[in-house]
């Protein structure tokens, strides 16, 4: 069966440049979804996965973060210091979620000026997950993470009560529960872990090497990287 002829041009615009699904397409043109799966077909269009097409559903203007190559010294400290929590801090389990979790204020702030400065994301966006022990006083605990990152109180989840155990070293340390920052992206989470990744593999290996960052902005897709001589020391150029 053949079908009125839609050009590869405005498929292609509606589908890769706007982003809209082909459901929202034949709505658009007035066809059934059916007609636009054979012109996607016979133009040889690739289809998003389940995977892409669900985090364009939740993206629809493009990732809500954008990668910054460190230029200075203070900022490639900065992205040693976040690949670095992240490493040894942060969770590997979730999948769809960038998570770190710590007592130290300073460990948290740090890892917030990573995701702000370096990875583009807004502060606003970010959540804050409070776990106190049961003797501790929920609202103080609460207060003294607010004033030390200078964040509001809207940005933190209620917080997640545990039954107190024995005391030890670790009670002193935890005097103030531990918080853990959220940021709700599979996106930037896979770039962090590919970015750790590579660097475990350069540990023990000699010559020039390059960790690298895909990133979508918009409509495009761009790959950008660092050039690592047995440590991160420079940018390269970016390579749309």
């Amino acid at each position: 069966m053949l079908y009125p002829i839609i050009t590869e041009k405005k498929l292609r615009s509606l589908y890769l440049d706007q982003n809209m699904s082909m459901m929202q397409i034949s709505r658009h043109l007035g066809c059934s979804q059916r007609k636009i799966a054979y012109w996607m077909s016979e133009y040889r269009i690739e289809r998003r996965t389940h995977s892409q097409a669900t985090y364009l559903t939740h993206n629809p203007t493009g990732d809500p973060f954008k990668i910054i190559l460190p230029v200075t010294s203070n900022e490639l400290i900065l992205f040693g210091l976040g690949i670095g929590l992240y490493w040894g801090e942060g969770s590997k389990s979730n999948k769809n979620a960038v998570r770190l979790g710590n007592t130290d204020p300073g460990i948290i702030k740090c890892f917030v000026k990573f995701l702000t400065d370096l990875c583009g994301v807004n502060v606003d966006s970010l959540k804050f997950g409070l776990q106190i022990f049961s003797d501790l006083d929920p609202s103080l605990c609460l207060k003294y993470w607010v004033n030390q990152l200078g964040l509001p109180e809207s940005q933190f989840y209620k917080p997640v009560i545990t039954k107190s155990g024995s005391i030890g070293t670790y009670r002193v340390k935890n005097k103030y529960g531990v918080v853990t920052i959220y940021f709700g992206n599979t996106k930037l989470r896979n770039i962090i872990a590919g970015q750790i990744a590579e660097a475990a593999s350069l540990f023990g290996k000699t010559g020039r090497r390059s960790l690298v960052v895909k990133h979508t902005h918009g409509k495009r897709e761009s790959t950008s990287s660092i050039l690592v001589v047995g440590s991160i020391n420079q940018k390269n150029k970016i390579v749309a």
